[in-house]
C-alpha cells in the first residue's frame, strides 16, 4: 500500500527505523486495530495508534464522556462532556491524523457481539473495566484467530499481556489464553471499580502507551512480544517486572478437553 508525500513526512521517523521502514509503515496503514474501550487506557492507546499511521481503528464503547474522566482519559476534553465517547474520541483521530480511518460500535460487547466484530480487525486492544467484558473478548479472538493485547489498571498499578492463543509457541505446545492466565473472573465486588478505589492519571497514560507498544508488534513484529509475559508495572516503586505464563491443558477453550 502506497504512502502519499505527506503521509513520508508525517512518518519519517518509523521509515528511518530498520525494523519498520516503507514496508512496515505499509503494513500499518493496511491494519485494521479493534480497541474495547476509549477511557484511561483506550484514550492513549487510540491516540498513539492514529499517530502510528493504522489504517483503521475500531473503537466500541457505549459510554459518554464525564467530568471525572478527563483526569486521566486524555482524548477527550471538556466541551466532549455528555457525548458519545466513540464520537469525541473519532473527532480527536481526524484532528491528530486524517488518513486514519474510524470505525465506531457504540453498545458494550457482549458473548455474542464479540465474536462477530473481533473477525472484522486485523488486531484488537482491550482495555475496558470489567472481567466479563475481558473474558468475553478475549474469548471471541480465540475463535476469530486473532491477536489480542490486553491490560488493566489498578490504583498504582497497571498489568499488560499479549495473547496469541489460536497460534503454537516455539516449543509446539499451544499459546496461552487468557483463561490460563486467570481461570476465573473474581467475585462480585471483589475488586473495587476504578470510581470506588481511584487511579493514578498518568498511569493509564503508560500503560495505554506501552498497550499502543504491544499492537504496533503485533502488526510489524520487532522484538520480543508479551505472548506468554505478564508485564506488571507498580508506579509506587517505579519497578517493573515480568511474570512468565504457559499453556493450561484444563483451559475450556484450547485445553486437552476442549470442545472443537
Amino acid at each position: 500500500m502506497a504512502l502519499s508525500s505527506d503521509e513520508i513526512e508525517r512518518y519519517a521517523r518509523h521509515l528511518v527505523l530498520r525494523d519498520i521502514g516503507g514496508p512496515g509503515q505499509a503494513r500499518l496503514k493496511a491494519a485494521r486495530v479493534l480497541v474495547v474501550g476509549a477511557g484511561g487506557l483506550g484514550a492513549p492507546l487510540i491516540q498513539y495508534l492514529a499517530a502510528a499511521g493504522v489504517g483503521t481503528i475500531g473503537i466500541a464503547d457505549d459510554d459518554a464522556v464525564s467530568l471525572s474522566n478527563l483526569q486521566r482519559q486524555v482524548i477527550h476534553r471538556t466541551p466532549d462532556i455528555g457525548r458519545l465517547k466513540v464520537e469525541s474520541a473519532a473527532e480527536a483521530v481526524s484532528l491528530l491524523n486524517p488518513h486514519v480511518k474510524v470505525v465506531s460500535h457504540p453498545s458494550r460487547l457482549t458473548e455474542d457481539s464479540a465474536a462477530a466484530l473481533a473477525a472484522e480487525y486485523d488486531v484488537v486492544a482491550d482495555g475496558s473495566d470489567n472481567f466479563a467484558t475481558r473474558y468475553a473478548v478475549s474469548d471471541a479472538c480465540f475463535r476469530a484467530r486473532r491477536p489480542l493485547v490486553t491490560a488493566a489498571l489498578g490504583q498504582f498499578d497497571g498489568s499488560l499481556t499479549t495473547l496469541r492463543a489460536h497460534e503454537a509457541g516455539p516449543d509446539g505446545r499451544p499459546n496461552p489464553t487468557y483463561r490460563c492466565l486467570f481461570p476465573n473472573p473474581p467475585p462480585n465486588g471483589a475488586v473495587p471499580t476504578c470510581a470506588e478505589a481511584g487511579v493514578l492519571g498518568a498511569l493509564a497514560g503508560v500503560m495505554g502507551s506501552l498497550m499502543a507498544m504491544e499492537v504496533i508488534r503485533a502488526i510489524v513484529p520487532f522484538g520480543e512480544s508479551l505472548v506468554g509475559r505478564l508485564l506488571m508495572v507498580d508506579a509506587r516503586s517505579m519497578r517493573f517486572e515480568t511474570l512468565s505464563y504457559a499453556w493450561d491443558p484444563a483451559n475450556p477453550l484450547s485445553g486437552e478437553t476442549a470442545q472443537a
